[in-house]
This record gives structure tokens, C-alpha cells and sequence, in this order.
């Protein structure tokens, strides 16, 4: 669904002659296709929807990391270019859940589990990879996680 919502966003760009929207949309697509590379050597995925948006939030955090770097570089022309990427790889990523519902989430899930010490978080956070992929990133469900079981 997310790969047909590309497409048909790339194709209005292209009508619209937005070069820059066209030329991240063309990155996505990029990466997409990358990963799908990678991917016919392994098992292939359950749900290509998670896969498309891992790849999207990994994107995002790369382009978030770069304005940050440009930013304290003195560069805002490049920061400028990579929040313009940023905003349309963030408009094809899946909603994502709020603090305040995540945790709940991740404290549902360490109850399912019985989970009890941080010796649990390998269980707990692959659950919580399963339950919630693409709707949290990762890294703050980790520290979630941590805070949940300590």
C-alpha cells in the first residue's frame, strides 16, 4: 500500500514539476529497491508494509542526524535541503504512536510476557518489535522498555 501511494505521489510531482519532491521520492524508491535486494537472500517478509516503513524510519533518522550536524556545522543551506526530504519522507511513514500510548503498549506487553528485570529486555523488546513495528521507533521503545522493567 505504502509502495502505491509512492508511485502515484511520484507521478503527481513529476506533473507538477516539484524537482525537489520528485528527487526525494526518488531516494525512497532508491532505498526501497535496496532493501528488497538485501531481502531475496533471506526469508522474505511477513508484511511488506513493516519493511517499507523500516526503511522510511531509517531514512528519517538518517536525515534528522544530518540537520543536526549541518545545523551546529554552520550549513543551513544543506539542513535546509535535508528538512525538505525529511518533511516528504515523514509524509509516507504510518502514524506514529504517542508517549503516552506507548507505554501503555510496552507495559501490556511486559505483563503478557511476566517479565520482571532488565535480564527479560531481549524477550520483551522482540515482542514489542513484533507488536509495534513501524508504529514506534525503536531506539525510545528501548528506553521505554528499560524504565518499564527497572
Amino acid at each position: 500500500m505504502i509502495r502505491e501511494t509512492i508511485k502515484t505521489d511520484l507521478i503527481a510531482a513529476m506533473k507538477a514539476k516539484d524537482a525537489p519532491r520528485v528527487a526525494a521520492i526518488r531516494l525512497i524508491q532508491s532505498a526501497i529497491k535496496n532493501r528488497d535486494i538485501e531481502l531475496r537472500t533471506g526469508t522474505p517478509p511477513a508484511d511488506d508494509d513493516v519493511t517499507v516503513s523500516e526503511v522510511l524510519m531509517k531514512m528519517a533518522k538518517q536525515r534528522r542526524e544530518s540537520i543536526e550536524i549541518f545545523t551546529t556545522g554552520n550549513r543551513p543551506e544543506l539542513a535546509a535541503v535535508e528538512a525538505a526530504e525529511l518533511a516528504v519522507i515523514e509524509g509516507f511513514l504510518p502514524q506514529q504512536m504517542d508517549e503516552a500510548a506507548a507505554k501503555t503498549a510496552i507495559e501490556t506487553i511486559v505483563a503478557d510476557l511476566g517479565a520482571t528485570s532488565v535480564k527479560d529486555m531481549g524477550r520483551v523488546m522482540a515482542e514489542v518489535k513484533s507488536r509495534l513495528a513501524g508504529q514506534l521507533d525503536m531506539g525510545k521503545a528501548s528506553a521505554m522498555v528499560k524504565a518499564a522493567l527497572a
